[in-house]
Parts: C-alpha cells; sequence; structure tokens
C-alpha cells in the first residue's frame, strides 16, 4: 500500500494534469469555431470548381490532346499517396484514423503488385508511416510554424506534386484526410486528384452548359494545377477542424478521467489516514492497560 505522503503527491500530480487538459480543452474549443466555419466555407468552392473542369472536359472532342493532369498518363502502375496528417499530437484518435486508412490503401496496392510512393504533410503522419513504409516515403512536408492552414502552404505541396507529375514519376495521386463532420466524427477520406476522377461524382452540373473564351484547352491548363492546389487546400482545411474538434474531445475526456482518478485516490487516502488514525489509538489504549 502506498504511503500517505505518495499518495498526496499522486493527488497533487494528477489535479496539476487535469489543469493542464482543462485549459488545453478550451484552446481547442477556441479555435474549433473559426476553423470549422473555414472548412465548411471552402467545401462549395472545391466542389463548384471540380464541376467546372469536368464540364470543360467534357467539351473536348479529342481526348487525346486533353491535359495530362486530367486524362492521366495511360498507366496505373506507378501510386503517389499524400498523408496528411498533423505537427502536433494530443488530438485523441485524429492521426491514427488517417494512418489506418492509408494503410489498407497501400496494402491493396501491393497486392494488385503497384508501386507505392508516399509524401507525408505532418510529422505525426512520417512518424508512424516510416516504421513500415520508410523506403516508400520520397518527401516529408512540416508546416510547425505556421498557425493556420493556408492556400500558400496547399500552393508549395501542390507545386511539388505536380513537378514529380511532370518528371512522369508517378501515375496517380490520392490524398488522405479527415473531413470534419462534427465534434466527435471525423470521416476519413481518400480522394484521386490526378488525373481527375470523374466517376461518382453525384454534384457534377452535367446539364449546365457554358461558352468558353479561349478554348477548354487552354483553360484547363491553367484550372487543373490551380485545381490541385484548391483540393489540397481543402483537405487542410478540413483536417484543421477535425484536428480541433478531436483534441478537445480528447481532453474532455482526459479531464473528467483525471477528476475520476482524484476522487479515487482522495478516498484512498482518508481510509490510509483512518487507518493510521486508528492504529494509533490502539497502540495508546493497549499501553495505558498494560501499565
Amino acid at each position: 500500500m502506498a504511503s500517505l505522503d505518495d499518495l498526496k503527491k499522486r493527488i497533487s500530480s494528477v489535479k496539476s494534469t487535469q489543469k493542464i487538459t482543462k485549459a488545453m480543452k478550451m484552446v481547442a474549443a477556441a479555435k474549433l469555431k473559426r476553423a470549422q466555419d473555414s472548412a465548411e466555407k471552402g467545401r462549395p468552392y472545391s466542389q463548384k470548381m471540380n464541376n467546372v473542369i469536368l464540364n470543360l472536359s467534357s467539351g473536348i472532342s479529342d481526348k487525346s490532346n486533353a491535359p495530362k493532369l486530367l486524362s492521366g498518363t495511360g498507366n496505373e502502375q506507378i501510386h503517389l499517396c499524400v498523408v496528411m496528417t498533423s505537427d502536433r499530437g494530443l488530438c485523441g484518435g485524429f492521426n491514427a484514423n488517417i494512418i489506418k486508412k492509408a494503410k489498407s490503401f497501400f496494402l491493396r496496392l501491393k497486392e494488385e503488385g503497384k508501386e507505392l510512393k508516399i509524401i507525408t504533410v505532418g510529422s505525426k503522419g512520417n512518424d508512424q508511416l516510416k516504421r513500415l513504409y520508410g523506403d516508400k516515403i520520397i518527401e516529408n512536408i512540416s508546416f510547425k510554424n505556421s498557425k493556420n492552414a493556408n492556400y500558400f502552404d496547399a500552393e508549395k505541396v501542390g507545386k511539388i506534386i505536380i513537378e514529380k507529375f511532370e518528371k512522369e514519376e508517378f501515375d496517380i495521386c490520392t490524398i488522405f484526410y479527415n473531413q470534419f463532420k462534427n465534434v466527435i466524427t471525423q470521416i476519413p477520406q481518400a480522394q484521386q486528384i490526378i488525373p481527375l476522377n470523374t466517376e461518382n461524382n453525384d454534384d457534377n452540373s452535367s446539364d449546365e452548359s457554358y461558352e468558353f473564351e479561349p478554348d477548354e484547352d487552354e483553360i484547363l491548363n491553367n484550372l487543373l494545377p490551380k485545381n490541385i492546389s484548391t483540393q489540397i487546400f481543402k483537405a487542410m482545411l478540413e483536417n484543421s477542424a477535425s484536428e480541433q474538434g478531436a483534441r478537445m474531445s480528447a481532453m474532455d475526456n482526459a479531464t473528467r478521467n483525471a477528476g475520476e482518478m482524484v476522487d479515487k485516490l482522495t478516498i484512498e487516502y482518508n481510509r490510509s489516514r483512518q487507518a493510521a488514525i486508528t492504529k494509533e489509538l490502539i497502540e495508546i489504549i493497549s499501553g495505558a492497560e498494560s501499565l
């Protein structure tokens, strides 16, 4: 049994931890509202850009002359996977869920005999993946110094991806991130961005007709690189909101668990203290009777 002094130190330690987790929960709650608003506002823009590109691509008569970012290389052998996680921990299962989604995708590629290349955005994803897929990671990108997700960081990632595609280092690019639903729920996503996935796009307004100036090919050559950066930026915004929601939930649970632990330790401390007092009284009474 722990001594009274040890129990007192443990109670003090847990109370200090509880103060930290409560403060982290409040900080995450303050950041969540802004991150959630940014994520929700970014969804219509990224979806509309996808729709415009799909409408433009439907107007191209000769598909063989379509930009490679739209039509692809014609092969599906080399896959580039961009795994987007956070640079900080203490956010529950946020990072683990993305890694789990990515690993299941990697296993499927291995079973199909495909070649895998990985770019990690965020140090936590790199730390977890390098144990099994260290030889597959070709780039590790971190934005620890950036306070909030911004388009300039997304554009940096987009340029790296496009440069590697132009050098024919891969055929298909897929990004992995968490889509924010609410504070409790974040849904891991795998989105193909190169070539643009035209299948299962229910939001595509195929009935809309546009008149384009200049030609579709020229517009697509300008829009497609921007679309890649836009989709990455959307993923960053979703990740930012999901991270704050997961951290808020995790710190709330940690604060509650710390409170329960303090209660249990306090009961144990009081029982031990009462037992020590009772023992002393018995010794005094026994000594008095012996006289």
